[in-house]
């Protein structure tokens, strides 16, 4: 039985390259391309994977696309159920523009599911999490799927007494009632959800707090960037400082922490240290180049290096 079972609606074949210059009308000369499977809980899972854990993605796909996106979980050892759809997977596209450092990122909208097809993928969900420790939704709905569907994911895993860990925005967060173990936000879509600007922390808070205060989810950590993250409960909050790494890439960096986050719960730390480890997952995949994620390595060291003064303190 995984102990983790992500589900992602929206997966996308990614596609990363680079070129000199990213320029109108002339043709681009691109470096040779590099494909991963992508969206929110396949990334999640495929972070799990990286750091040690157990994870079993579940997804719905369809198209030539969907078949090298699962060829890609294959190649990467994540086990994964693939719900067959009619309509192809979209694929997704990433250019670094070497002059400036800058990133094109190339989003393209999934396809439309039919009922059927989001009843198939909640069916697999509820027997595959059957005795997980903790079920993740991340990323986007696309069309067809109605807004309310990852509450009716929070309803199955509260039904089976399992954590539900969400990551979403837009319409989908609207929509949620209750349910939620762990919600992460980013400070945008927070502030999207509040419908007011969030500059300072106090506000930032406080907003979290509004979350937790209707019973959608009992934990929220909302990332800032480079500003951090706060970790809020109804109890406390806690603002906790960024990690500096140099920035080669954003895909996938809040999806590593949210991975590593829940990582973190299964291996028992308490939810301050499990934040910081996913902190140094989005760190770690943010040095990473493309559509390429953390590496283990990199994500132990920067969490070694965070928690290091805590420990000197407590001596």
């Amino acid at each position: 039985m995984p102990e983790i079972v992500t589900l992602t609606m929206n997966p996308a074949l990614d596609i990363a390259t680079s070129a000199d210059t990213v320029v109108p009308t002339d043709k681009v000369r691109c470096a040779p391309p590099r494909y991963d499977p992508g969206g929110g809980g396949i990334n999640v899972a495929r972070v799990v994977r990286v750091l040690g854990g157990d994870a079993f993605a579940i997804f719905p796909a369809g198209g030539p696309a969907g078949g090298t996106l699962e060829n890609l979980l294959d190649r990467d050892g994540v086990p994964h159920s693939r719900i067959p759809i009619d309509g192809p997977t979209r694929e997704n596209f990433t250019v670094d523009e070497r002059r400036s450092s800058l990133q094109y990122r190339f989003v393209l909208p999934g396809p439309a599911l039919t009922q059927a097809e989001c009843e198939a993928c909640l069916a697999r969900l509820a027997e595959v999490a059957e005795g997980t420790r903790f079920i993740v939704a991340s990323g986007s709905l696309p069309p067809g799927v109605p807004v309310g569907f990852f509450q009716t994911v929070a309803d199955l895993a509260k039904e089976r007494g399992i954590p539900f860990v969400l990551d979403t925005s837009g319409d989908a967060l609207r929509a949620m009632r209750s349910g939620v173990y762990l919600l992460k936000p980013s400070i945008r879509e927070l502030r999207e959800w509040v419908g007011r600007e969030l500059r300072e922390e106090a506000q930032q808070v406080e907003a979290a707090r509004e979350l937790i205060g209707r019973g959608i989810s009992q934990i929220v950590v909302v990332s800032l960037g480079a500003k951090g993250a706060l970790l809020v409960t109804a109890e406390r909050y806690e603002s906790l400082p960024p990690i500096a790494v140099p920035v080669r890439s954003t895909v996938g960096a809040g999806d590593s922490m949210v991975g590593a986050i829940t990582v973190g719960l299964v291996k028992g730390l308490d939810l301050r240290h499990a934040v910081r480890l996913g902190m140094a997952a989005g760190a770690a995949t943010l040095m990473s180049p493309g559509t390429e994620l953390c590496h283990r390595a990199d994500v132990e060291r920067l969490y070694a290096a965070c928690i290091a003064p805590e420990a000197e303190a407590a001596r």
